[in-house]
């Protein structure tokens, strides 16, 4: 039964194909669908192509780009990063802390709480340009560190 079923769809098929009157036109409209859906695979396919390589052109920007790279800056530069980058919160001691530079060498001096002492001098070790941090902060009550040589305030 099921081989006698399928003849009979091969027949009516060849029929519809094969059809004096309309079966040439049914063969063109064919042949235009089937490579109209090969054309459309290609395509989709050639955008998917073109996505993925714009995503991982992306990607390798970002990799090579992640940290920024080293520039010659000047003290009063650098000195405006550092402010900017240790100054960003709005509970951060603005008024508390000095910030000077000599050289590429941050001296930070000031009276703080003895938690932020630690996190002060961490975020202006990270900013890009940074040579050293010499950290003078010192806690409310007790005296300010000694001046290192050749550390007068140059801001």
């Amino acid at each position: 039964m099921k081989r006698f079923l399928t003849m009979a769809g091969v027949g009516v098929g060849l029929k519809y194909f094969f059809n004096p009157e309309q079966g040439d036109a049914r063969r063109r409209a064919l042949a235009r669908r089937v490579s109209g859906m090969f054309r459309g695979g290609v395509e989709r396919g050639s955008q998917a192509g073109r996505a993925v390589s714009s995503q991982a052109s992306g990607v390798t920007q970002k990799v090579t780009h992640v940290r920024e790279a080293e520039k010659d800056l000047t003290d009063e530069t650098l000195k405006s990063k550092v402010e900017t980058e240790i100054f960003r919160e709005a509970d951060s001691p603005k008024g508390q802390v000095d910030v000077n530079v000599i050289d590429g060498v941050v001296f930070l001096r000031g009276e703080v709480e003895q938690d932020m002492i630690k996190d002060l001098e961490k975020a202006t070790r990270k900013v890009t340009g940074v040579k050293d941090v010499e950290n003078l902060l010192h806690t409310p009550g007790t005296p300010a560190p000694p001046t290192p040589e050749g550390a007068e305030a140059k801001s």
